[in-house]
């Protein structure tokens, strides 16, 4: 009889630990589902909260400091747009340049030499730059697709810059017209 009651309390103390067991794993299952419904939301107020903002937005038209560079630079203007915010959002630039490199027409940015147009994944502003980054679809100069790209760009308007870097080239531009908006 005492073999009995040695199995019969060996067995209540196996079921009492399982159930401990099964406790603390239904516990940590508890946490594990609240931590993923709250992180995601947390972390975008915490992007917004860095810089106390949540959107940048701007359109314009630039220069490319130095144009096409080398000793007889051409000079280069884009057109450039984007919107983003902790959710993604998109950018857009067409570069132009003249077809002739001087003289009559010199003047005419008639030719598209280069098209950004991409999807923003992420967005960081602190420090007055928002930097966006992102993959975009890449014509003419440096074309391809699923280029990584970044734009750094700072609030204003004409005088602001955006800095442009996406196929291996790096683009320094100066706002002429237009605005850059932090909200």
């Amino acid at each position: 009889m005492s073999s009995n009651n040695s199995f019969a309390s060996k067995l209540r103390a196996q079921l009492r630990a399982r159930s401990h067991v099964r406790n603390w794993w239904l516990w940590a299952g508890a946490v594990l589902i609240a931590f993923a419904m709250i992180g995601p939301s947390t972390s975008i107020v915490a992007k917004g909260q860095a810089g106390k903002h949540l959107r940048v937005s701007g359109a314009g038209k630039t220069i490319i400091e130095g144009g096409t560079g080398g000793v007889a630079p051409v000079p280069v203007t884009t057109l450039v747009a984007f919107h983003a915010d902790a959710e993604g959002g998109d950018f857009e630039c067409l570069a132009f340049a003249p077809s002739e490199a001087s003289g009559t027409g010199s003047g005419e940015f008639d030719a598209n030499v280069m098209y950004v147009t991409g999807k923003v994944t992420s967005l960081e502003i602190g420090k007055g730059v928002a930097t966006l980054r992102g993959t975009a679809t890449v014509t003419g100069i440096g074309a391809g697709q699923g280029a990584s790209f970044i734009a750094s760009v700072q609030a204003g308007g004409p005088g602001t810059t955006v800095k442009l870097d996406v196929s291996g080239f790096t683009f320094h531009e100066i706002l002429v017209e237009g605005h850059i908006d932090f909200d």
